[in-house]
């Protein structure tokens, strides 16, 4: 590789930032903080119980009858602590999502919004980089929550537990560009159900209840292209301190997924709004 080869591909990246970005995120983030404080602390709070009630009434309801289950590595565990990890993936999911589809909808079509702030100094990078952080900032919420709760309830076994605080982010952050990217292209309220139907199927058959090893083998294949699985599968791992090479391809999944859904949604921004 020549060195001129190697300089122009950083000074491509700069160029892309400049173009893109403002550097005043921090505008997106302080107004949606204040939406937060006002309007939306209600709904952000009730989204933390659903996980919480399908684990007591699943797990230790349900698992008083099932018993044990095979976990990662094929170590026997209980069945409150096999689902326990996979809906915390499920709560950054829909947290995420939540934010960056309906929120990110409204603002969009009705509120007019963005048209709004890329009038100012904003660049697409920083409408889409606010949005998605608020995104975060409620699965974080979500992840320390129930991690607290797996936690007081015994469901986690390995110091390694702690680690997916920071993995429910990457989690959150895959989905909220994904679905931020998604919404870009809706413009009714009936395409918004498309997000459901999609949600639904995943979180029930992405091995977070049972093993995707019920299935039929083509079924099964198709189950791990979704990205929930692999955030589920990786969770679970962290849960009891069990790794191997699959680990890898979890993360790298979610970090592929994040980058191009951040690029994404900022060329669909700016092709919407900066004609």
């Amino acid at each position: 590789m020549s060195v001129s080869t190697r300089v122009a591909a950083p000074r491509a990246v700069r160029g892309w930032l400049a173009a893109n970005s403002s550097g005043n995120v921090g505008a997106v983030i302080e107004r949606g903080f204040a939406v937060i404080r006002n309007q939306n602390w209600v709904i952000m709070v009730s989204g933390f119980f659903e996980p919480v009630f399908y684990l007591l009434s699943m797990g230790i309801g349900l698992g008083g009858l099932i018993g044990t289950v095979a976990g990662p590595g094929g170590r026997p565990i209980s069945y409150a602590a096999f689902i326990a990890p996979a809906l915390l993936a499920s709560s950054a999911m829909n947290g995420a999502l939540y934010d960056s589809t309906w929120n990110v909808f409204f603002k969009l079509r009705f509120a007019k919004l963005y048209q709004g702030m890329l009038a100012t100094s904003l660049g697409p990078l920083d409408v889409a980089a606010g949005e998605i952080f608020m995104a975060l900032f409620r699965g974080f919420l979500y992840a320390v929550g129930f991690t607290g709760v797996i936690a007081v309830l015994g469901l986690a076994t390995s110091w390694w537990a702690l680690a997916m605080i920071p993995v429910a982010l990457l989690i959150a952050l895959g989905f909220a560009a994904l679905g931020m990217a998604v919404t870009s292209y809706f413009t009714t309220f009936q395409q918004m159900d498309w997000i459901n139907i999609v949600l639904l199927p995943m979180f029930l058959f992405s091995s977070t209840l049972f093993p995707i090893s019920v299935f039929p083998e083509a079924v099964q294949w198709f189950v791990m292209a979704m990205p929930l699985w692999h955030g589920v599968e990786l969770m679970r791992q962290l849960s009891v301190g069990h790794f191997e090479a699959s680990t890898a391809v979890h993360l790298s999944y979610f970090l592929v997924m994040s980058v191009l859904g951040v690029a994404f949604t900022t060329r669909r921004l700016r092709s919407l709004f900066l004609r």
